[in-house]
């Protein structure tokens, strides 16, 4: 069944990345190809976006300094996006945006700013008045990677409904109590110390009982287990194949709906890493490396029927499709689409 796909990029060269998208991208995805790409929105290096649950918004960093952007548009039956407001994103390279299940907020973090912004949304999906506002002060171990606060990802707890926040620089992830008003309230006692790991990315389980937590600079994931009102970490694996030699910077890590497959990029070795989970023991292990077959994958992402697997790759210009069989876990290469700079995949 066909599906639309709306794809974030870099449009600008930086020290990381050689960008030259125009910005904010359609697409169709017919299990085969991604094709029909056309610019819906001209913005400033949006490499994160998501989407509305109905499809019918879709929000954007602007990573760009000294104050990076927050863009929200209205998107028509066709897939073209409709301006609907920018605001400030309160710190230099906004780095995630994630939408609380709710529907009432908007939450972004900067990476050179190292801050956190939680921001109402008015009824027609404009983004509002900032609600909540956190500086992380501090630095990690790594004096190339951690010489201040790196805020990389945000999401919501399921659960408990807290703010997830991961701060690369800092070393840690951090929950946050979000209150009535909007704004955000750190729970020290929950926070996770990840320190020279570098932890980039988090990804909840189906469960509610298990989170993974992607770390860049070691490569390795860490399992985390509810435990009242926090987690614990209870073991790590490492994202590569045994003998993988060389830089590798893993970036994206997500789980399958049925909870068995955790898949995991890494550029560098330019793979993506499958495991499978087992909750009852509250382990992933490593089954596959199977190579991306390009370079630099970004985002990786999960076809809503769960049997393709698309990944982004950034350096090398191109969405590689995979099909997956969640039974036995393998990964079939399909082909590649040309896509200039992907760095996000978000399916409407």
């Amino acid at each position: 069944m066909p599906h639309d796909l709306v794809i974030g990029t870099y449009t600008e060269q930086l020290p990381h990345v050689d960008g030259h998208a125009e910005g904010v991208l359609a697409a169709r995805f017919d299990g085969a190809e991604v094709s029909g790409l056309s610019v819906a929105a001209r913005v400033r290096n949006p490499s994160w976006v998501a989407v509305s649950p109905d499809g019918t918004r879709v929000y954007a960093v602007s990573e760009t300094g000294p104050d990076g952007g927050l863009l929200a548009f209205a998107r028509g039956g066709d897939g073209t996006l409709r301006l609907l407001g920018e605001v400030s994103s309160g710190g230099a390279d906004p780095a995630h945006l994630a939408l609380h299940p709710s529907g009432a907020y908007l939450i972004a973090g900067t990476y050179s700013g190292g801050t956190v912004s939680v921001f109402a949304l008015n009824g027609d999906g404009s983004i509002g008045a900032r609600t909540g506002f956190v500086q992380h002060e501090g630095r990690g171990p790594d004096d190339a990677r951690q010489e201040a606060p790196h805020v990389h990802q945000l999401s919501v707890d399921p659960v408990s409904g807290d703010v997830v926040v991961v701060d690369l620089g800092l070393g840690e992830t951090r929950w946050y109590a979000l209150d009535d008003d909007g704004g955000l309230v750190l729970r020290p006692e929950a926070t996770i110390s990840s320190g020279a790991a570098g932890p980039r990315h988090l990804a909840f389980h189906p469960d509610g009982r298990h989170a993974l937590v992607l770390n860049e600079l070691d490569s390795t994931l860490d399992v985390l287990r509810r435990d009242g009102d926090r987690f614990v970490r209870v073991s790590t694996v490492s994202t590569r194949e045994p003998g993988a030699t060389g830089q590798n910077l893993p970036a994206a890590v997500r789980v399958t709906d049925d909870g068995g497959t955790v898949l995991v990029t890494n550029r560098g070795d330019d793979t993506i890493a499958v495991f499978s989970f087992d909750a009852d023991v509250s382990r992933a292990a490593l089954v596959a490396a199977e190579p991306a077959r390009s370079r630099a994958p970004r985002d990786l992402v999960v076809a809503p029927e769960g049997d393709r697997v698309l990944v982004a790759c950034q350096d090398s210009d191109e969405v590689t499709i995979f099909a997956f069989d969640a039974r036995t876990r393998v990964l079939r290469f399909v082909g590649a689409s040309p896509v200039p700079t992907p760095v996000c995949l978000a399916f409407v």
